[in-house]
This record gives structure tokens, sequence and C-alpha cells, in this order.
């Protein structure tokens, strides 16, 4: 009876243990650093982020279904030392916000003007959103990244240190900074509407705290 117990626990922790690679990860999250000064942050060459080669793509959810979309990086630099990155920042223009999954006759507009409301992102107030990195480590062995990039998110004024897995490709004239998928919880940054943990919402039309974020950085110095 033991030896079966041992067996089902084993088979349990294993079928865990795959759910959760499995899952996109959630971005580590904590309150907002100070940010290094330029001349600490910025060892080796700088590279300007390109926007037509840039982007930030989401996924929001709820239990009747999804939508997803992207948002223009409007400007940025990125810092490669050694074909290593080692600092840089971006800014994301709110007002881009664009919803790729509906067209107009399924109500595309009506949507992104919601997001774009104080409901949401209020972009009349905060036009813009932005990521300063803080630290960057190396990673070993990850079939899906090199580097862990940690920095300061802002979102509608809040900032909040988030830590995502990225890509780093260094071309020599050029840099592509790209991450896997990853979550992270929208009501961190004041992002409240439609959230059961803060309000009294029929269970299907709740929203997903969690939102599955995405970014491309191409960047050049030439």
């Amino acid at each position: 009876m033991k030896s079966i117990m041992k067996i089902s626990l084993l088979s349990l922790v294993m079928v865990f243990t795959f759910a959760c690679k499995k899952d996109k990860a959630s971005a580590v999250v904590g309150e907002a650093t100070e940010v290094k000064t330029a001349a600490a942050n910025s060892s080796g060459t700088g590279y300007m982020v390109l926007p037509e080669r840039s982007m930030v793509s989401w996924t929001g959810s709820k239990l009747a279904g999804k939508h997803m979309g992207t948002l223009t990086v409007s400007e940025g630099e990125v810092f490669v030392n050694d074909g290593k990155l080692t600092g840089g920042k971006f800014t994301i223009d709110m007002n881009s916000l664009n919803c790729t999954d509906l067209t107009a006759a399924d109500g595309k507009a009506d949507l992104e003007g919601h997001l774009k409301s104080p409901d949401f992102f209020d972009v009349a107030a905060h036009p813009t959103a932005s990521f300063e990195i803080t630290k960057v480590t190396a990673l070993e062995g990850d079939v899906k990244a090199n580097s862990l990039v940690y920095g300061n998110l802002t979102i509608k004024g809040i900032s909040k240190q988030v830590g995502f897995k990225a890509n780093v490709f260094d071309k020599g004239n050029g840099v592509t900074v790209k991450s896997p998928e990853f979550k992270i919880n929208r009501t961190d940054f004041g992002i409240k509407y439609g959230s059961s943990a803060f309000m009294d919402v029929v269970k299907d039309k709740a929203i997903d705290d969690e939102v599955i974020l995405s970014v491309v950085l191409g960047a050049t110095n030439g």
C-alpha cells in the first residue's frame, strides 16, 4: 500500500512539473529599483532601436476567449559588450495599441478604444510605457534564451521591477533582442477593470489578471 502511494505521489509530481514547464513563464515582478547611471549602464557598443524592426506583442484572456495584438516601440537604445547585452531602455507608444484578431465588423475599434480608456491603460493621460534595464545575467543550457533581463517596467506611471528571458543576437552592425512569451499581472500596474480580485464580476465576464507579452527589439549602430 505504501509503495502504491509513493508511486502515485511521484506520478503527481511528474505531471505537475511537466505542466509547469509547458506553461508560459511568469515574469519576476518586484518593486522598481534605482536605475544605474548612464555611464554604468552603457558599457560596450550602443545600438539605436529601430521602430520598424521592434514590437511588443500581447494576449489578454477571459473565460469566453482571448484577444491579441501589438504595440509599437517608438524609440530606445541597447548596449552590447562582447556579444552580451549590458543595458538599455525603450519606449512603447500606447496610442499604437492594435488588436490583430478582430476586424472592423467584429468590433475592433470598440475594443481598442476601451483598452485605451481609463478603465485600462488611460492612454490620454499616459501615452507611453517604458522599460529600462537594470541588470542582465547570462543563461546557460536554456534552448529558448541566453540572457535573463531585469529592469523597471513603467505602465500608467507605476514602475515595477520585471525580469524575463531573452535571446540576444549580436550581428556586428546590428543587434536583435527577442523574448519568449512571459506573463505580467496587470493589477500590479493599477489596471483592475474586470478583475475578480478587485470587482464583483460574473465569472464568465471576468478578465484574467495575467497578460502574456513578448518583446522584439531590432537595433543598429549604422
